[in-house]
């Protein structure tokens, strides 16, 4: 009897507490939620109500016991994790804050909540966004009074920077069908690793002069993404058959095809690169199109062993790449070379074509040993009846 009747003041202090809580009447709250606070039998909620009455009460330091309270018996407490970045907010440790703020947008997931939560999570975005800004621009700056320069300096170093400033993302090699372990996480080759991209360049005119010639005669591409008769055929994302994307081959699966005599320029312009040569499979030369208009979805190559070259022909403004978080236009003439196996996309958002020359290499840090062995494994791989095209 003597517990229950316990239990019962307990109730009713809580029942007053939140009563002059909701009145506005902190002091009030404060006594009366500190009753069932000191029982110890305060669960989440009354200890959030008493940090809210503290809060109220001008009483920061009793707010944030409270509210730690809340979060050590539901450390997802979405309330609890709000009004815990408004305390530190209010005693200007803005970065921590911040922390608090970002694991309640990760506890509300998206779900329905109240008018006011939903009010307090866009407030908490608004400050999680203006924090991000100014943790960028103030270790930017400091690394700018170093000496860094966006144009000049170390493109690894610039990758850190992107990812310590959380302006960017990890991305790493993800190949739907051969992984060759030990390669660096290398996006774009930087052109200083490239000895034969400035000799490819000077060829542009002669390649584009080919190109246009072959145009006026009649359009030869087909859709880039063409259904297999021997695989599964999903949408890819509305690719498949998509003439929108297009392929106008020199080379298709390790096989010269005829209309490659019509390129002699082109084909002596790559004749000295370092090419993937693998009986049914590479190398793979074609001229892609991409129409006005027209988005190629994020996708991952096949393969980590090679790079992929792109040589701009004709490119309309409005035309981008993006390869992991690095988004970058073509500029005619001016080639690049690429991992396929790290996520990218391309949109022309221009009023004509995208036209580019693709064609792919081996990796340079692959050894003339492991090279066999790949081409190697692969001729024994086709044998079993396993082929796969290596999409470019």
């Amino acid at each position: 009897m003597t517990d229950t009747a316990g239990l019962a003041r307990l109730q009713s202090a809580a029942d007053q507490g939140l009563a002059a809580l909701r009145a506005g009447d902190f002091a009030a709250a404060v006594s009366h939620l500190r009753l069932v606070a000191d029982s110890g039998r305060a669960d989440a909620d009354v200890w959030l109500a008493l940090a809210y009455a503290c809060r109220g009460a001008e009483d920061d330091h009793g707010a944030l016991t409270a509210v730690d309270q809340t979060l050590k018996q539901q450390p997802r407490h979405l309330r609890g994790l709000i009004l815990k970045g408004d305390l530190l907010t209010r005693r200007s440790d803005v970065r921590s804050a911040t922390t608090f703020y970002q694991a309640a947008l990760r506890a509300a997931d998206g779900q329905t909540r109240a008018p006011d939560v939903i009010a307090d999570l866009r407030r908490a975005e608004a400050v999680v966004a203006g924090s991000a800004r100014a943790f960028a621009d103030h270790i930017r700056k400091g690394v700018a009074e170093a000496g860094f320069d966006p144009q000049t300096s170390s493109r690894r170093f610039a990758r850190s920077l992107n990812l310590a400033s959380g302006e960017g993302r990890i991305y790493r090699q993800e190949p739907r069908y051969y992984f060759f372990p030990g390669l660096a996480d290398i996006g774009f080759r930087d052109r200083a690793d490239l000895p034969w991209i400035e000799a490819l360049e000077a060829r542009t005119e002669d390649i584009r002069a080919e190109l246009v010639a072959e145009l006026a005669r009649g359009d030869g591409f087909a859709p880039y993404v063409e259904a297999r008769d021997n695989r599964p055929n999903h949408g890819q994302s509305g690719m498949m058959g998509n003439p929108d994307w297009g392929a106008l081959y020199l080379w298709k699966d390790g096989v010269e095809q005829e209309g490659a005599a019509r390129f002699p320029r082109t084909m002596a312009a790559l004749a000295d690169l370092d090419m993937t040569r693998i009986e049914g499979r590479t190398p793979c030369i074609l001229f892609s199109r991409l129409k006005a208009g027209a988005r190629i979805p994020p996708h991952t190559g096949l393969v980590n062993t090679r790079l992929i070259g792109h040589l701009p022909l004709i490119v309309p403004p409005g035309c981008g790449f993006r390869l992991g978080d690095e988004t970058r236009q073509w500029v005619e003439g001016q080639a690049w070379a690429f991992d396929d196996t790290i996520e990218h996309e391309a949109w022309n958002d221009g009023a004509q074509d995208r036209i580019i020359l693709i064609f792919d290499l081996w990796k340079p840090e692959i050894t003339p040993e492991e090279r066999a062995l790949i081409t190697a494994l692969f001729r024994s791989i086709d044998a079993y009846g396993g082929a796969e095209r290596w999409d470019a």
